[in-house]
């Protein structure tokens, strides 16, 4: 069956498109776009930062000492694109938006839209690696601090689950992630 939505673009041109995106977007709300754009996504925050966006009226009254003015409307416009810009971040990629922000500097003449993305439901399989060890007790994950071996990286790693008064070690289960060389999550029975 065919999709009805569009695919995203592929991962190297999100950015471009996101950036593309925005000064459609502004150019459509201020009849003038800005003169450039820049998108960077770091896990669940996309950045996008503009330059040159004050239109020739807004430049004129910045000019004539009305910049708390300019701010003021470029605040109201912000709200009134709002849902053109979340909805066309929610399609580029695919996930849906939970904050938006906004903020605006007069000279230099530059603009930011920040979006916060919904989690990942996933969690990632891999943590970074922490010098720590980790318990299952009760049902909730615990973690303390240990000093790491500089032969660790060439242990196998394990899990530690106190579960009642047993501890049990042994190799890590389907879902669980390593940390150090202690691997995190939950040990069936």
């Amino acid at each position: 069956m065919a999709s009805t939505s569009p695919d995203p673009p592929a991962a190297g041109s999100v950015t471009a498109a996101i950036s593309n995106a925005a000064v459609r977007i502004m150019s459509e709300f201020t009849g003038r776009g800005p003169t450039q754009a820049h998108t960077s996504i770091r896990d669940d925050v996309v950045l996008v930062v503009m330059r040159e966006t004050l239109t020739k009226s807004e430049r004129t009254l910045l000019a004539n000492g009305e910049g708390d003015f300019v701010l003021e409307m470029r605040e109201r416009l912000q709200l009134t694109m709002r849902k053109a810009l979340i909805d066309a971040i929610e399609m580029l990629v695919q996930r849906k938006v939970i904050a938006f922000m906004s903020a605006d500097h007069l000279e230099p003449d530059m603009a930011a839209e920040i979006f916060v993305l919904e989690p990942r439901a996933e969690p990632p399989l891999i943590a970074p690696q922490l010098p720590c060890t980790a318990a299952l007790k009760r049902g909730s994950l615990a973690v303390a601090p240990r000093a790491l071996s500089s032969s660790c990286g060439n242990r196998r790693p394990s899990i530690r689950a106190d579960v009642g008064s047993r501890t049990k070690f042994g190799p890590p289960s389907r879902g669980s992630a390593v940390v150090g060389c202690r691997t995190v999550g939950a040990q069936g029975g």
